[in-house]
């Protein structure tokens, strides 16, 4: 069987640590956060840790191991 492709976009969007697991920037980033409380400002700076089935799944389309 072929070896599969690595994606380009997975690669820009998630990010494996040392340890393996996978990371990712959080949803809702983009603008308009004056409404939200500071709390949750500061919950929208924090990255997003994947399970580790969706982790797998990043990590075989990255091509990282």
């Amino acid at each position: 069987m072929p070896k599969m492709k690595s994606k380009g976009a997975v690669k820009k969007r998630f990010r494996v640590s040392k340890s393996g697991k996978v990371s990712a920037n959080r949803p809702s980033r983009g603008h308009m956060h004056a409404k939200n409380d500071s709390a949750a400002r500061r919950r929208l700076n924090t990255r997003l840790i994947l399970p580790p089935t969706w982790g797998r799944l990043m990590r075989r389309l990255m091509g990282a191991r």
